[in-house]
C-alpha cells in the first residue's frame, strides 16, 4: 500500500479532525520506534555472556542511531504532510491546527548530518566524553546517540501535547 503524501483525505466531513487523528497516529508511530530502540538496547545485556563488550556496545550505539534516525524521518514526514494539508484548508481550519504547526516551527528538527556533527553539538559531545571518562571510553558513542534519541523523544512529547490540546478543542 503506498504511503500518503498528505493528511487531507478526499471527501471528509471534518478535515481538521481527520488531520489531527492522522498526526496522532504518526506521533504514536514515532514513539513506538523510539521505544523499540530502547527495548532492543535493554535486551542487549542478555548477549553479554556470549559476546564481548567490543561487539555489543557498537551494536547498542547502532541501535540508538537507527531508531533515532527513523523517528527523525517520521517527524519530518509529519511536518511535510501537515504543511501540504494546511495549504488546502480554509483560514478557520488553519487556526484550529495552529498549535500543532507552531510546534513544528518552534522545534525544528535539523538534518541528521547536523545531529551527528560533533562540532555543532558541543554540549552533547562534552556530556558523552564525560560519561566515557567516568564509565568506559567505549560508551562515548552510545551516550552521543542516546542524546539524539532523547532529543527526538522530547520533540515527540511536545508534539503529542499539542495534538492533545487540539483534540480537546474539537
Amino acid at each position: 500500500m503506498p504511503k500518503q503524501n498528505t493528511y487531507l483525505q478526499e471527501s471528509v466531513e471534518n478535515p481538521v479532525a481527520a488531520i489531527v487523528e492522522s498526526i496522532d497516529r504518526d506521533v504514536e508511530r514515532g514513539e513506538d520506534i523510539l521505544m523499540f530502540g530502547f527495548c532492543v538496547v535493554m535486551l542487549s545485556s542478555t548477549f553479554a555472556p556470549v559476546a564481548p563488550p567490543t561487539v555489543i556496545l557498537p551494536l547498542v550505539a547502532l541501535t540508538f542511531a537507527i531508531s533515532s534516525g527513523l523517528a527523525r524521518h517520521n517527524y519530518l514526514r509529519m511536518e511535510a504532510k501537515l504543511n501540504q494539508a494546511m495549504a488546502q484548508l480554509d483560514r478557520h481550519e488553519k487556526m484550529a491546527l495552529h498549535p500543532i504547526a507552531t510546534v513544528f516551527k518552534e522545534h525544528p528538527m535539523p538534518p541528521l548530518v547536523d545531529s551527528y556533527n560533533f562540532f555543532k553539538n558541543l554540549k552533547r559531545t562534552w556530556k558523552s566524553v564525560m560519561g566515557g571518562i567516568l564509565i568506559n571510553p567505549l560508551w562515548m558513542p552510545i551516550f552521543y546517540v542516546m542524546g539524539i534519541q532523547i532529543c527526538e523523544e522530547k520533540n515527540l512529547g511536545i508534539l503529542n501535547k499539542a495534538v492533545i490540546h487540539v483534540e480537546e478543542k474539537i
